[in-house]
């Protein structure tokens, strides 16, 4: 009788002790591609020099005393002098996102003036109590109201509050564009993601200080607004660029910055159903303060960290 060959795979036994007559097959050895991890490397080796590239560029950080602009109503304003900037994000810059591209140079060749703190409770009230912002008092989520940033702000209350605001003084305060809001949060520092620098810790913005950006330092999370002006203004001058609430802009959502023009107007172009919001707040993480970080959302919507800061050209 002949013994097939998968019957010649099973053991024999033989006096109780098993005899295999035939080898197992090997296991082919595993290929490990290690071509898109050498990649990942380069790319990352190539970000991180061009980083260090940035820092030792950037100079120092030079302040100087803010020019006071006018006080519409008790809103202290700081003159913001003609100047370059950049509008986007750098390829190096660590937690940027896809619409932040093309990084773009931006020439603003007029003075204009931004509010100093963001818009409070204060501010907001006075409106309210001379019949302007459509009678509506936004809810403090019981933190308290006075000096803290205003919240609960939709695009479309921003209007009504600059309506009332030009109204009383005669002139044409407005949102700040985009471009505008990258340049004074950069305070000089073109390159760099916030005014003070490439990072930023609980010390210097009101956000989840467990969750700094470019460096270790961690700090408290305090989980709501703090009055304005408790931390550290940037080199403008200004105070809360990045942190405390998010800043409501002019501009019109596009999904990049391809066709930005860079004179520092505002975008009109695009899906104008959204607009544009600035610099993180009391809940986010520190990448999400960034100058180039940005967030769309529509225009009648109001949450616990929309607030609102206001500008004006000047002649």
């Amino acid at each position: 009788m002949r013994i097939s060959n998968v019957a010649m795979s099973i053991a024999l036994i033989c006096g109780g002790m098993t005899l295999p007559l035939m080898a197992s097959a090997q296991a082919a050895p595993e290929v490990v591609d290690s071509f898109p991890k050498q990649l990942l490397k380069e790319r990352a080796d190539r970000r991180r020099a061009e980083l260090n590239a940035a820092k030792q560029n950037a100079g120092p950080i030079v302040k100087s005393a803010p020019t006071r602009g006018t006080s519409p109503m008790g809103v202290d304003m700081v003159v913001i002098n003609p100047g370059s900037g950049k509008l986007g994000s750098p390829d190096f810059e660590r937690k940027r996102a896809r619409f932040e591209n093309p990084l773009r140079d931006t020439r603003i060749n007029y003075a204009f003036e931004v509010s100093k703190y963001e818009i409070t409770f204060d501010d907001w009230e006075k409106c309210v109590n001379d019949g302007g912002c459509g009678g509506y008092t936004p809810d403090d989520k019981g933190w308290g109201k006075g000096k803290r940033p205003v919240i609960n702000i939709s695009y479309n209350d921003t209007q009504k509050y600059l309506k009332w605001l030009n109204r009383k003084t005669g002139e044409t305060y407005r949102l700040l564009s985009e471009s505008e809001w990258e340049y004074v949060a950069r305070a000089g520092q073109p390159d760099a993601p916030f005014g003070r620098g490439f990072d930023i810790s609980a010390k210097y913005a009101n956000f989840d200080g467990k969750a700094p950006y470019g460096t270790s330092e961690q700090g408290p999370y305090l989980r709501k607004t703090q009055p304005v002006g408790q931390y550290p203004a940037n080199p403008f001058g200004i105070h809360d660029m990045h942190g405390n609430v998010y800043e409501w802009v002019e501009d019109c959502w596009n999904k990049n910055h391809e066709n930005a023009i860079g004179d520092g107007s505002a975008r009109k172009d695009g899906d104008c159903k959204f607009r544009i919001m600035k610099g993180g707040s009391w809940v986010t993480h520190g990448y999400q303060m960034r100058a180039a970080a940005r967030v769309r959302y529509v225009t009648d919507y109001r949450y616990d960290d929309y607030g609102i800061r206001i500008a004006r050209t000047l002649n």
